[in-house]
């Protein structure tokens, strides 16, 4: 295990190596580089993770590689230390597992395009920083990674720079997540202040001692790790920026609303639970947020007609469903559904693209039509991952990991977050194959042509496997690391899992019958008044966008506009301008006439004997 360290310095090389190549390598040389690198701490995860499982059987549960101390000021000390537990080891098989995949894809999706080498430069950077977030064993470490995914994600988003609506989309991303970064901060200094350290063991053990449960202070800094989440997850209130990303190449949605970036916000708090324990109502608060924010996204997911940003507010959705199982401390099952979503959603963002690049670049999913039978693969790669994130019972990933979330929170007594959590599986299993349908049956409005060679077939079988109930057999070991869920009876968790199952059937079923055919009842809906209402609202996420715009955008361009000519400035001119009409008044007394002088005179005495007499 003490070769952990390659796993940040394998991609850290590959970007170094991209980055100062200048863009002058062969496609085929930066792409061994690229995805080299990020295989090679694949690898390196593999071995790591024998290593650590044989360990923790023997009873080792944590392991920590010390590379240096990072800074030293008196007694404010942090090291840049390396901790291996099941919780990130599980998410650094995640993070370079699927990872690796999707560079394999992303190898073939950008050939042709200009800056291949530096897409793949930003992609290695972005592995080594969401691998330092991972394995960093106090927060500060962990603050530089979750910049550094923050940085990356900017420049991967506004990768087509040439485009202002891309570089626009990039800033939006950048500006929104660096809201939640803010609170996050001021989390780290409130924690620090009250328990004099970083380290996340540290802070499970000091907290509890030195603070009471409820307490004023544990109460603002689980607030602000909260903050710091929503934002980096893209959960109510800033998850504006999650649909807007779409404008970055397809493996890039991929990466970050897959298997990385989105998902820290998530790691974030389960990392930290022993804080959000003692903070009860904002542990509630998580999974109020989780639950509204997955259905609030599912309905802007119904009617939206990208077919990326369909799978964004999918991802919107299925990250809410995570925070309501760490909200209602069903701690294993949020890690559990991040590690199948990575698989099933990576799946689709990548057969996504393969279709966007068939349809010779479209992403409207109503100028498609009839694909299943020029991209037999890709059909059915949409089929198992869209049946996997609808949680077809039995056969797919998405149902073992969503049924321990609806199990949890009727576990804990939370019924209305369970409630909401079924109208979540409803509208997913609804949205899902309303764009299946349309995409592959029906007719066949464009000429498309199937993806070739390994690097397309791959990483899509690979992740079809994993979508299915084979995924689900692959179980991350938490033990020990995050508090046992409570245990439903078993013939309740029985009639949950055929209730939940009924439901997804019913959406698909629904799904069918309005889209399938001509359409003719979902037309006449979305053309009456009540529809079309619906549909725009929708249609533009519920007007956050509007919403924020009014109370933020266009008061700051306001303040702005006045602030463009300095008044501060001016103000400080306003001295010298009375002293320059001063001097030019006494200026004009002085003119040499007696008679002037006498009249000055007359009028000062008559002056001052008016002040005597009022006086």
């Amino acid at each position: 295990m003490n070769l952990l360290y390659l796993t940040i310095l394998f991609p850290l090389i590959g970007f170094l190596l991209l980055a100062f190549s200048r863009g002058r390598w062969s496609e085929n040389t930066s792409a061994t580089i690229g995805v080299g690198s990020i295989g090679l701490a694949a690898v390196t995860t593999i071995y790591v993770g024998i290593n650590f499982l044989s360990q923790k059987a023997a009873g080792v549960e944590v392991f920590n590689q010390h590379l240096w101390n990072w800074m030293q000021v008196g007694d404010f000390g942090i090291p840049v230390t390396l901790t291996l537990d099941g919780l990130s080891m599980t998410m650094l098989s995640v993070v370079t597992g699927v990872g690796f995949f999707i560079h394999m894809f992303a190898s073939w999706y950008m050939r042709g395009e200009e800056g291949y080498s530096r897409f793949f430069a930003y992609t290695n950077l972005f592995i080594a920083s969401m691998v330092i977030l991972v394995l960093a064993d106090n927060l500060l470490l962990m603050y530089l990674g979750w910049e550094g995914v923050g940085l990356c994600s900017y420049l991967l988003i506004g990768f087509y720079y040439t485009h202002p609506a891309n570089g626009a989309a990039a800033m939006k991303a950048f500006i929104v997540t660096r809201i939640g970064d803010v609170f996050l901060a001021f989390a780290l200094f409130i924690l620090y202040r009250e328990l004099g350290t970083l380290n996340f063991r540290e802070l499970m053990i000091l907290a509890p001692q030195k603070l009471a449960v409820g307490d004023t202070a544990i109460t603002w800094a689980t607030l602000m790790l909260l903050g710091g989440a929503v934002g980096k997850s893209a959960q109510l209130p800033l998850q504006t920026w999650l649909a807007d990303a779409m404008a970055g190449p397809t493996p890039v949605s991929a990466l970050i609303h897959a298997a990385t970036m989105v998902t820290a916000g998530v790691y974030l708090i389960a990392r930290t639970h022993g804080l959000f324990l003692m903070a009860p109502e904002i542990l509630h608060l998580v999974g109020i947020i989780g639950a509204v924010t997955l259905v609030l996204a599912g309905f802007a997911a119904l009617v939206q007609t990208d077919i990326k940003r369909v799978l964004a507010y999918s991802t919107m959705s299925q990250i809410g469903y995570m925070f309501l199982a760490l909200g209602v401390q069903a701690w294993d099952a949020a890690i559990f559904h991040l590690m199948t979503h990575a698989f099933f959603k990576a799946l689709l963002f990548l057969s996504s693209g393969s279709v966007i690049l068939a349809c010779h670049h479209e992403q409207n999913i109503f100028k498609m039509g009839g694909l299943r039978k020029s991209i037999p693969l890709v059909y059915i790669c949409f089929l198992v991952g869209g049946a996997a994130l609808s949680a077809l019972p039995i056969i797919t990933a998405g149902f073992f990991s969503k049924d321990e979330i609806l199990a949890g929170a009727l576990a804990n007594g939370h019924l209305n977050l369970m409630i909401a959590g079924l109208v979540g599986a409803f509208m997913t299993s609804l949205y899902t194959f309303r764009m299946i349908f349309i995409v592959f049956h029906g007719e066949e409005k464009i000429k498309a042509h199937a993806g070739k060679g390994i690097t397309h077939h791959l990483p899509l079988l690979v992740l079809l496997v994993l979508s299915t109930f084979i995924g689900a057999m692959i179980v991350p070991p938490l033990k020990g690391v995050l508090p046992d869920t409570t245990e439903l009876a078993h013939g309740n968790v029985l009639t949950l899992e055929i209730t939940s199952g009924v439901i997804a059937i019913a959406g698909i079923l629904l799904a069918a019958a309005l889209y399938l055919g001509k359409r003719s009842l979902v037309n006449s809906i979305a053309k009456s008044a009540p529809g079309r209402f619906f549909t725009t609202w929708w249609f533009h996420a519920w007007g956050f966008d509007w919403l924020y715009d009014m109370i933020f955008v266009k008061p700051y361009l306001l303040v702005a506009k006045i602030l463009q000519r300095d008044p501060l400035n001016s103000m400080m001119n306003l001295p010298a301008l009375f002293a320059r009409l001063g001097n030019r008044g006494l200026t004009l007394s002085e003119n040499g006439q007696i008679r002037w002088y006498v009249a000055s005179m007359g009028l000062g005495a008559v002056v001052v004997l008016a002040l005597l007499l009022v006086i």
